[in-house]
């Protein structure tokens, strides 16, 4: 079983940054694809960001499309999303995700592990 760790979030006043790291305990995880979801209060958990096996693809959402920048570095067993010029309706809880067997999906069905997620909140 892959526990996901999450960790950066926090508050920021729109345009801001933030830089979301994610770490699996006790997995590598250079043997799965990596992606960030997110759930707002009331919506639905939404897609943001993916990332293939060794970092060579990676895929997102057009809501977070060039602002947003999904990387990992599978040396430090780490996952990382970048988030700037940061808008108030990203406002959200974020997860990260891994899977074992895609190439990065937009699909949240498609992921078999979670974190816990974090806190993410823009303020306008």
């Amino acid at each position: 079983q892959v526990q996901l760790v999450e960790s950066g979030g926090g508050m920021v006043q729109a345009g801001g940054s933030l830089r979301l790291s994610c770490a699996p305990s006790g997995r590598t995880i250079s043997t799965y694809a990596m992606g960030w979801f997110r759930q707002a209060p009331g919506k639905e958990r939404e897609f943001v960001a993916a990332i293939n096996r060794r970092g060579i693809y990676t895929y997102y959402s057009d809501s977070v499309k060039g602002r947003f920048s999904i990387s990992r570095d599978n040396a430090k067993n780490t996952v990382f999303l970048q988030m700037d010029s940061l808008k108030p309706e990203d406002t959200a809880v974020y997860y990260c995700a891994a899977d074992a067997f895609g190439r990065g999906s937009k699909d949240y069905q498609e992921y078999e592990h979670w974190g816990q997620g974090t806190q993410v909140t823009v303020s306008s």
